[in-house]
């Protein structure tokens, strides 16, 4: 089993917003977002990820398969300096528990060196436990910071910031 990522072009604008609605799908469990009118949840920075610099949004796979994505900015999730950050990243049920998020974000990370906010949900046990896991593996001296903003739901954030060389 082979995990790789790959560079979200502009033909894959569709299959990554068919991703990020089953990505907001289980995450309303946590934050408690709502869908609109259409069922749908949408995403509203989608399109900055086609246009803005500092935007990167990758494709997860495992072998030739479609296992996720992860979408990266330079948005500042806490009062530490930032790099990068992990604006989203979902790797799909049948692929968890295998190494794949792990395998993808050091893909990620070879990529992208530097400061990193990492934010997640305390609601989501299985993010608390990857990205806290992930943060021990690259840095000796990760700090968990509160975010500057909190989720749909009034929870406070927590952000991992770490420095990746």
């Amino acid at each position: 089993m082979k995990t790789s990522i790959k560079r979200v072009g502009s033909d894959g604008k569709d299959t990554l917003a068919n991703l990020l609605e089953k990505y907001n799908y289980e995450f309303s469990q946590y934050d408690k977002r709502q869908f609109n009118n259409n069922g749908l949840f949408g995403y509203k920075y989608l399109n900055n990820y086609f246009t803005e610099q500092g935007r990167f949004a990758y494709f997860i796979f495992v072998d030739d398969t479609l296992a996720g994505f992860a979408l990266i900015n330079k948005y500042k999730e806490c009062d530490r300096p930032v790099d990068w950050s992990i604006a989203e990243f979902f790797v799909s049920y049948n692929f968890r528990r295998q190494g794949v998020a792990t395998e993808a974000v050091r893909h990620i990370f070879n990529i992208h060196k530097g400061w990193w906010h990492i934010k997640y949900h305390k609601k989501n046990v299985a993010s608390v436990v990857l990205w806290n896991k992930i943060a021990k593996m690259y840095s000796d001296d990760y700090e968990l910071c509160i975010g500057d903003e909190p989720f749909d739901d009034g929870t406070e954030a927590s952000v991992l910031f770490f420095e990746v060389k």
